[in-house]
């Protein structure tokens, strides 16, 4: 079976490839392939039209810029694709992640995940941050909430780490899926995973917030992640860059929050507030 292959070229890369790819998978594009620079995405050249790419918002957004060139490929082996683009990662040396394909390493925390078309490998500045995090501190019994789940790597690690209980959530179907599907992978058993945004966290209350997502969400939605957040609970925030931490911690302080302390890998940010009593 022949395919169209895309190959996008996004700026700033996150949150732009997690957007592009759930506005692609709502066109009909079936797979995608992270790379340095963005994503490659394949559909069946029979399903395949020339105004596939019309509703995709993004490609005129002013906040990203996007370029793509497409051709006609032969049949993909996507075993051999994956192995090609996706290389397994350690965090401290504690802790890997990897594909189903790559040989189990001796680390503490193991975590295999297939990404599909979600966002959250462990590859990107952000999502290694936030490893490193949870890798550094206590989650033992602790109620957790990881906001914009994706794959649901950091809520496997929260469980790995000792958590009590794990709410994933994502406003994306593609991710719920998925990360329901690296939960089982996994053996996870206490993670919850559900569709929805901030507002489904009415009522709920979490020790430890876990939100890697970009910095206007992340500003629209601190005050639900306040309200949810129990006396002297940490909030982990990342998906924005060293110029945009100020606006995110004036926004929380504005809240009540505490700013702790943050991580920087190529001017990209993690940052950790607390909640005081």
């Amino acid at each position: 079976m022949d395919y169209i292959e895309y190959q996008f070229r996004i700026e700033p890369l996150n949150p732009g490839s997690e957007i592009l790819i759930a506005e692609l998978g709502q066109a009909g594009v079936e797979s995608f392939l992270e790379t340095e620079d963005g994503i490659l995405a394949y559909i069946q050249k029979q399903e395949w039209n020339k105004d596939i790419l019309s509703t995709v918002q993004i490609l005129k957004s002013d906040e990203f810029t996007v370029s793509f060139d497409f051709s006609e490929i032969k049949q993909v082996n996507w075993n051999k694709a994956w192995e090609e683009n996706f290389d397994l990662i350690k965090i401290a040396d504690k802790c890997t992640v990897r594909a189903p394909f790559h040989e189990k390493q001796e680390t503490e925390f193991d975590i295999v995940i297939e990404p599909k078309m979600s966002f959250g490998t462990g590859h990107h500045e952000t999502t290694y941050m936030m490893l490193r995090f949870i890798l550094e501190a206590d989650f033992e019994q602790k109620t957790v909430l990881d906001m914009g789940c994706g794959t649901a790597v950091l809520a496997i690690l929260a469980e790995l780490k000792g958590a009590q209980k794990v709410d994933a959530i994502d406003i994306d179907p593609w991710c719920v899926e998925n990360a329901t599907e690296n939960i089982i992978r996994n053996h996870a058993e206490r993670i919850e995973v559900s569709l929805g945004d901030a507002g489904v966290l009415t009522g709920k209350k979490y020790d430890r917030i876990l939100a890697n997502i970009n910095r206007n969400i992340l500003i629209q939605d601190m005050a639900p992640y306040v309200q949810a957040m129990n006396n002297e609970a940490s909030l982990y925030v990342s998906g924005f860059y060293l110029e945009d931490l100020e606006l995110i911690r004036r926004r929380a302080e504005e809240l009540g929050l505490q700013f702790v302390e943050k991580k920087e890998k190529n001017k990209w940010i993690a940052a950790r507030f607390i909640k005081k009593k």
